[in-house]
């Protein structure tokens, strides 16, 4: 039976990584179930605190995820999670996203994510293959190709 899989990434605000993010892939922001939040604070099992409003809705406050939009709420579904961390990242990850841009242009795509707050870092080739190594707004490493 093959795996599912979530990527979580510790970041410092994680609101606004997973909008740059859902932005950057063409995916969404999961939606929260609001009458849920309710409940659980109703049951004791979270406090107002740990909710906030984001975009005109109750939202946890600490993490949000993004997925394709056709696969909201379907089980096993690719997504990235975003979570808050205290410290910040000083050192190069050791896994990272790769983006295939499927025949779109690199350098427009470059252009395109550093006008969003990326940064570019470097290309890479190796044989027929080229790359380009980024940051995004908090600094976790990309490649584009």
């Amino acid at each position: 039976m093959p795996f599912s899989i979530q990527i979580s990434v510790d970041c410092k605000d994680p609101h606004a990584q997973a909008d740059w993010w859902a932005e950057t892939l063409d995916w969404v922001v999961e939606p929260t179930d609001e009458a849920f939040l309710d409940r659980m604070i109703a049951e004791g099992h979270a406090r107002e605190s740990d909710v906030i409003e984001r975009h005109g809705r109750r939202v946890w406050k600490d993490g949000t995820a993004i997925c394709r939009a056709a696969d909201v709420g379907r089980p096993g579904r690719e997504r990235m999670l975003f979570q808050p961390v205290p410290e910040p990242k000083t050192a190069k990850n050791r896994m990272h996203v790769d983006i295939n841009l499927a025949g779109s242009d690199r350098d427009e795509q470059r252009a395109r994510l550093e006008a969003r707050g990326a940064r570019y870092v470097e290309r890479h080739s190796q044989g027929p293959h080229t790359w380009y190594v980024m940051l995004d707004p908090e600094g976790n490493e990309f490649c584009i190709a």
